[in-house]
C-alpha cells in the first residue's frame, strides 16, 4: 500500500525510531510500513492518522497492484 508516512516523518524532523516510539512499535514496523513491505492494522492506521491529524485516506492510498 502507497503512503506518504516517510514525507510526513521528515515534515516533522522524526527519525524512524522517534515515530516507533509514539506508535509504540518498532523502528523495523515503521520501516516496513514506509517501504510498502507491510499494511498496519487498521487501529495501527488510525494511530498513525491521528499522530499526524490527518485521515487514513491522506495518508494510505491503494495501489495499482490492489485493482485501483
Amino acid at each position: 500500500m502507497k503512503n506518504c508516512l516517510k514525507v510526513l516523518r521528515a515534515e516533522n524532523d522524526w527519525s524512524q525510531q522517534d515515530l516507533a516510539n509514539r506508535l509504540g512499535v518498532s523502528r523495523q514496523s515503521v520501516n516496513a510500513i514506509e517501504t510498502g513491505k507491510y499494511d498496519p492494522s487498521l487501529p495501527l492506521a488510525f494511530k498513525i492518522a491521528d499522530i499526524f491529524a490527518m485521515t487514513i485516506e491522506d495518508i494510505f492510498e491503494r495501489g495499482q497492484e490492489e485493482g485501483e
